[in-house]
Parts: C-alpha cells; structure tokens; sequence
C-alpha cells in the first residue's frame, strides 16, 4: 500500500490532500503541529489504521528526525512527500515585521520543508522512486505587498530548493513539484492585517482544488517531471 507524508495536515491545503489520498486508499501520515487539529483531520478521513497523526513541529530540526523514524517505522517506504505547512504573521511589511517573526516564517515556511526533504529523501533515493510535491505560492513567482517580506522571501527560497531537489534527483529516480497558487481560501487568510470578505474567499481556489493538483503530480507515470504548477480563480 503506497504512503504519503502530509505536513500543514490538520486544516486547509494539508487538510484537503490528507482526505485525498485517504479516500484513494492510501496509508497518510497526518503532520502538524498540534494533536487535536491531525485527530480531527483522522477523524473525517474514517480509514482507520491508514490515517496515522504524527505531531511535530517542522521547523525544529530534531522534532522532524523523531518524527522521520516514528513515520518509517509504523507506515514503511513513504511514496510521496507534501510539504504543505506554512505561516505568516500579521505585521509583515518591512516597515513593521520583527526579526523573530522573520525567522518564524522562514522556519515554517522553508526550513522546515528542507528538513522534512532530508528525513525521507533517502530512502526514495535508495529505491530509486518518489515524489515531493511542495506547496508554494504565486509570490514565490512574484512578489506581492500583501504577502510580506518574510512569506515572499521563504517561498521564493522553497521554489529554488524544489528546482534543486530535480537538478540533483531526477537521475536517482527522485522528483519534485512546486505549486503555485494565488490566494487560497483557507485559515492562512485571518492572518491578513484586512482579511478577506467571506463573498471574495468564496471566489478564490478552495483546498480541494490544490488537492487535486497535488493527486496528479503523485500518479504521473515516473517518467515525468512536473517542475512547476501555476494557478489562479476566474
């Protein structure tokens, strides 16, 4: 039974690609940082046995290595990787973003994706096989005032080690995807200094789309790379 390791999993995008594969048959590792959240999450995928929760901060290097092994030990081989956890803060301009929110996002937002590449890199290397899908944004593309210095500046870098990932892995059988989306409808949004009308969300790609997307990067026959996703609303 194939496996895949979901961080940012107990709401929004995390959330949505966790039920996909869930529905799809296959065994999820639920990654976030708080239990409730990946229990809850566990609870709507209703597959039990197949929907395991790991809690874990990714962005504390030794949190993601106990969490590496609890998920190859109990799950085996893992398949897919989808890095889908991700932060901003309210005060993000550069007029106003502290040094500790700076290092904040950044932690979240890229170093933690890169240290969840290292736990389970390995061992799709050894097989020969895999696939790291990381969820990114359009201001990884471009930057954009309302997404702040430090969100811009962390997917920016996780475009790049995606690139890297394939310029290093591909000849090891190795593959990844940055998708980049516009805005999404999720929990993200309340941490706008102006969050969205409930009728403007209504209008933005919703979870389930980004699901969707993550669901054809992973089943793509293996000869093919997806580099890159780019997406918006109507």
């Amino acid at each position: 039974m194939p496996s895949v390791v979901v961080t940012g999993a107990g709401s929004g995008v995390g959330r949505a690609v966790a039920l996909k594969f869930a529905a799809e048959g296959w065994q999820v590792a639920l990654v976030g940082r708080g239990a409730p959240p990946l229990e809850e999450t566990a609870a709507i995928a209703d597959a039990a046995g197949r929907v395991v929760p790991f809690p874990c901060d990714v962005s504390v290097p030794e949190q993601v290595m106990a969490m590496g092994t609890a998920v190859l030990e109990r799950l085996g081989d893992v398949d897919v990787l989808v890095n889908s956890a991700g932060i901003n803060v309210p005060r993000r301009s550069l007029e106003t973003l502290s040094s500790d929110d700076w290092h904040r996002v950044l932690g979240t937002n890229l170093h933690g994706a890169y240290y969840c590449v290292q736990a389970f890199l390995p061992g799709m290397r050894r097989r020969g096989t895999g696939t790291i899908v990381n969820i990114n944004s359009d201001a990884g593309q471009t930057a954009r005032d309302v997404s702040g210095a430090a969100y811009v500046a962390s997917k920016f870098g996780l475009r790049g080690l995606t690139q890297q990932i394939n310029a290093e892995e591909r000849a090891h059988g190795v593959r990844a995807c940055s998708i980049c989306p516009r805005d999404i409808n999720t929990p993200l949004l309340d941490k706008r200094p102006q969050p969205p009308a409930p009728d403007i969300r209504a209008r933005m790609l919703q979870p389930d789309d980004l699901a969707a997307c993550v669901w054809l990067v992973a089943t793509l026959p293996p000869r093919v790379v997806l580099d890159e996703i780019s997406l918006s609303s109507r």
